[in-house]
């Protein structure tokens, strides 16, 4: 069955320091440079000078994959029940070294992919941004791309193996963008974001240091992304009491 053969996947990202007095001085210039972007127009009028760098960089750099890093990713897979439904299967790699995390991550998608056990990744967004964000921190880190992850000057017909939540929501429509939680809801599947959201991550991470509470948070994302995909096929998804963390 093609549902037990996709990884479903979601990351965590957070800015690579704390403050932005901490990253070298050329790349807090670049950083000035490519925010602008992310400025409200009353911030955009006012002289470099008096933009508070170090607020705007708090809020935006994890969203970057230049300036952030990936402190999470979970992965999550179906498994046929006893019933109809479906149980899943969730495990997350979380921690403060990034590159033990992609390795981690690199290793399951290189091997259960070359033994076929995975012939699908799966998530919400990810053709933006989790998989390029996961690519390009491979990279700085001058760590290998397996091979299902190496998207370089590939066309979006030779990447038959992702699957994208929204893209499937979208019906070809790509100036719509509908987040996971609305499409949750739409289907009347629980919220991923009941104990907290994307913008609250970096708090948590560097204020609240609470890695557990991260991975679960992504973890349930997971959940919700996979059971979003089941209804976008007319299927029944997996409840809450049919999830195993491992």
């Amino acid at each position: 069955m093609k549902e037990s053969r996709i990884l479903f996947l979601d990351i965590e990202t957070v800015s690579g320091k704390s403050e932005i007095d901490e990253i070298p001085e050329r790349l807090q210039t670049l950083w000035k440079k490519k925010s602008r972007r992310f400025l409200s127009p009353e911030l955009k009028n006012l002289p470099t000078e008096e933009v508070d760098w170090n607020e705007v960089y708090k809020e935006r750099a994890a969203i970057l994959a230049e300036f952030g890093k990936i402190i999470c990713i979970s992965v999550g897979f179906l498994v046929p029940g006893e019933s109809e439904n479906y149980i899943m299967r969730v495990k997350s790699f979380a921690g403060d070294d990034e590159q033990a995390i992609l390795s981690d991550f690199s290793q399951l998608v290189e091997d259960s992919f070359s033994d076929r056990k995975f012939q699908y990744l799966c998530g919400h967004n990810v053709r933006e941004f989790d998989l390029p964000y996961i690519g390009r921190r491979l990279l700085i880190h001058n760590m290998p791309l397996p091979d299902a992850l190496n998207f370089q000057g590939k066309k979006p017909w030779e990447l038959k193996h992702i699957i994208d939540t929204l893209e499937l929501w979208k019906f070809g429509d790509y100036k719509h963008y509908t987040s996971l939680d609305l499409l949750a809801a739409i289907f009347d599947i629980p919220s991923p974001k009941e104990d907290i959201d994307g913008s609250q991550v970096g708090k948590v991470y560097w204020v609240d240091n609470d890695l557990d509470r991260i991975s679960r948070y992504c973890e349930r994302d997971v959940w919700v992304t996979a059971a979003v995909y089941l209804k976008l096929q007319g299927l029944d998804f997996p409840s809450e009491d049919d999830v195993v963390y491992t």
